[in-house]
């Protein structure tokens, strides 16, 4: 039996036109490709009906066997995907009465506060989410909207039948938990029927350009390691390289074989063989040293302080951050001394360093992290072009800097550094540090 197929179709003139990024078609190919489906296409298209139709067509004509859309479910005249899939299918629409009730218990508490706003009015605008294609199963709603599974039909002898079409919602919290329900629907295993689950693994590396791991995979074939036999993804992201691998339960050898020398290959390089972030291992690092941390940040503004907080459970090791932009707040906040900054500019190892110390100190943690930088577009000069960073770690046993030279704009200088940092400061909580 082939390998299921299957298109994802992602609906919404705000994501066509670049004003809200999409997060759903890269989710979706992930999770499919984990369910052993082979995921043929992305395909974003506006609010118009005409353009929907045409990528659900496509699919028909392909022969896949699912079709998952994302977005389009709400209650205003755009939102036509239900519309849409059900003439696609040849499937009359009908209201269905518990539906209708569900979403208006979760709508009428909020229109209570809708000044001016009759509650009727909303009511009869939410009932076009409860039009229900014949013979589609329901997923229930997380918001408002229930999403759908719309089996395949076969009306036309000289075409293939349709795909089967799940409907989820546009907003990534809506859509992400009503997926997991559908991936155990009969409807949706009927279509993916065929499909193996696949084994996921996640290498990440630190220091590495791509093209290098491109000979590490010519020296696997040639080693005999059956490189060829699964799927491995190589992706740049935020200044580290990722390597995603893929195989069916009868190639776990074979995988096996190929993670461990890409390790013996490079090392410490390798420094997550467990798919950890490199935001996670930090604060594992630290949870295992029985440390805590703050920040002195410059250039990155407080996104350094950002990271170390966005994981849950993080405020039992980050105590907090200085956000020291100007020199004023380096030398009343920190302690820089300013005649450092005379001698040696903001941008400095030495006013790093200051940085850092200082941070730890009035900040009574064990280890502190600062940065300072031209992220750019101006500011920098022939000696300190735009990208120079320099991040500092001070910690109980001494600590490590780095002088970084960083490529691209603005956004991407700061996103690289505090990359940087948090992989300086993991080396620090190992028990490296400088020379005295």
């Amino acid at each position: 039996m082939s390998t299921p197929r299957a298109a994802v179709v992602v609906t919404g003139t705000e994501v066509l036109g670049g004003w809200v990024t999409d997060v759903n078609g890269p989710w979706l190919a992930q999770r499919l490709g984990a369910l052993g489906v082979q995921h043929v296409s992305t395909t974003v298209v506006g609010d118009r009906p005409e353009d929907l139709r045409a990528a659900l067509e496509n699919a028909r004509d392909r022969g896949l066997e699912l079709v998952i859309t994302s977005g389009g479910l709400g209650p205003t005249e755009d939102d036509l995907t239900t519309q849409i899939v059900a003439e696609f299918t040849g499937r009359p629409v009908a209201l269905d009465e518990a539906v209708e009730g569900r979403i208006w218990a979760i709508v009428e508490p909020m229109s209570r506060r809708w000044k001016g706003i009759s509650q009727e009015a909303v009511r009869a605008a939410n009932r076009k989410q409860a039009l229900v294609p014949d013979g589609a199963a329901i997923l229930e709603p997380v918001g408002t909207a229930p999403g759908l599974v719309v089996p395949p039909t076969d009306d036309d002898p000289d075409r293939p039948p349709t795909p089967t079409v799940v409907v989820l919602p546009g907003p990534p919290p809506e859509l992400q938990p009503m997926w997991r329900t559908a991936e155990s629907h009969p409807g949706l295993l009927a279509a993916v029927r065929g499909a193996t689950t696949l084994h996921e693994s996640t290498l990440r590396l630190f220091g590495l350009p791509e093209s290098e791991l491109a000979n590490t995979m010519r020296d696997a074939r040639r080693a005999g390691v059956a490189v060829d036999a699964f799927e491995i993804t190589t992706c740049m992201r935020g200044g580290e390289l990722e390597v995603v691998s893929r195989w069916a339960p009868e190639q776990d050898a074979d995988g096996r074989a190929f993670e461990a020398f890409v390790v013996e290959r490079h090392g410490d390089i390798v420094f997550s063989p467990d798919g950890r972030t490199i935001d996670e291992l930090v604060l594992d690092g630290l949870r295992g040293r029985g440390w805590t941390v703050a920040t002195a940040e410059s250039c990155t503004g407080g996104l350094l302080a950002g990271r170390l907080t966005k994981l849950p459970g993080s405020s039992d090791v980050v105590e907090g951050g200085i956000v020291s932009y100007s020199n004023a707040v380096k030398e009343q906040a920190l302690g820089v001394d300013p005649a450092l900054i005379a001698a040696h500019g903001a941008v400095s190892p030495e006013v790093a360093a200051a940085m850092a110390a200082g941070a730890r100190e009035r900040l009574g943690v064990d280890v502190a992290i600062s940065t300072t930088g031209i992220a750019g577009p101006g500011g920098g000069s022939e000696e300190k072009p735009v990208g120079t960073v320099h991040v500092a770690v001070a910690g109980p046993d001494g600590g490590l800097s780095r002088h970084l030279r960083l490529p691209g704009d603005r956004d991407r200088v700061r996103e690289l550094t505090t990359t940087a940092a948090l992989h300086l400061l993991r080396r620090v909580i190992a028990g490296e540090h400088d020379a005295p």
